[in-house]
């Protein structure tokens, strides 16, 4: 347990960031799952409508830390391939 008052106050801190990152992190795998289940069903045209907003979601997630950009970059790549391979 923490001893000194600014170690109470990160603890504080660190709680109220989770909730955010898990918060975040949540947005982005039901973006993913969304994009999923539209390329499972072969709905080519709303997948295509879909996919800046999911770039977007998965920049902004990339861009606070939460995964690398390169991860970002690589799931947005296989989806956009398996959009055109419809």
């Amino acid at each position: 347990m923490a001893n000194t008052k600014s170690a109470i106050k990160r603890i504080r801190k660190i709680a109220t960031q989770t909730l955010v990152n898990k918060a975040r992190k949540s947005k982005y795998r039901n973006a993913i799952k969304k994009m999923n289940l539209l390329l499972e069903e072969k709905k080519k045209d709303e997948a295509l409508k879909f996919l800046p907003k999911l770039n977007s979601e998965l920049m902004k997630v990339a861009k606070t830390g939460i995964i690398k950009k390169a991860n970002a970059s690589r799931n947005v790549s296989r989806i956009t391939k398996k959009i055109s391979a419809l």
